[in-house]
C-alpha cells in the first residue's frame, strides 16, 4: 500500500471520506458519532478539518496506486484541546478516516502503522488517540485490536469519548 505525504489539497479528499462515513454510519442507525449531516455541509467541520490537515502532518493511503486516495491520516504533536496534554513528548492521531469502498482491505491499519514508524522516526515514544466509545463500541474495540490501551473516559458536552494510547 502506497502512503503519501498530503496537504491542503487534500482537505476535499478527508472531507469526502468524512461524508461518506457519516452515510454509512447513519444507515446502521448509528448516528451518536457523527450525527447525519455531512462534515461538508457545516462550515465549521470544514474548517476544523483544513486546519488539522493544513497544522498536522497529513498521510494519504493509496492502496490501488496514485490518485486513488482510500484513507487520510493526520499527525499531531499534541492532543485536541478537550484532552489534557502530557509531560512528555507524544504524536496524536488528529483524524484517521477511510473511504467506506475499501472497507476491509486494512487502509487504517496501514495509516495506524505508518503513525507508529513516523512517531518511532521522530524519537518519540508515546503515540495517543481518542475516539467515539458510545453505540456498540465497536470503534473501541478496533483501537485496541491495533494495539492501542484505553486510558480513560472523557465527554465532550454529550458525547462519549476515550483515550488511549499505544508506546512505540
Amino acid at each position: 500500500m502506497r502512503i503519501r505525504r498530503g496537504g491542503p489539497d487534500d482537505v476535499p479528499v478527508a472531507l469526502a471520506m468524512l461524508d461518506s462515513s457519516v452515510a454509512w454510519l447513519a444507515e446502521r442507525g448509528r448516528t451518536g458519532q457523527w450525527g447525519t449531516e455531512p462534515w461538508s455541509a457545516r462550515p465549521s467541520a470544514v474548517r476544523r478539518v483544513t486546519e488539522m490537515v493544513t497544522e498536522g502532518e497529513t498521510w494519504v493511503a493509496e492502496p490501488d496506486g496514485p490518485g486513488t486516495p482510500a484513507g487520510t491520516l493526520v499527525l499531531g504533536s499534541g492532543p485536541h484541546h478537550y484532552i489534557d496534554p502530557v509531560d512528555e513528548p507524544e504524536r496524536y492521531v488528529w483524524l484517521l478516516v477511510t473511504d467506506r469502498a475499501f472497507a476491509g482491505r486494512g487502509v487504517g491499519a496501514a495509516l495506524l502503522d505508518h503513525a507508529v514508524a513516523e512517531t518511532r522516526r521522530a524519537g518519540v515514544g508515546l503515540l495517543r488517540v481518542d475516539c467515539y466509545a458510545g453505540d456498540d463500541g465497536r470503534l473501541l474495540a478496533y483501537y485496541r485490536s491495533q494495539g492501542f490501551t484505553p486510558l480513560g473516559p472523557f465527554t465532550v458536552r454529550e458525547w462519549p469519548g476515550m483515550l488511549l494510547a499505544r508506546r512505540v
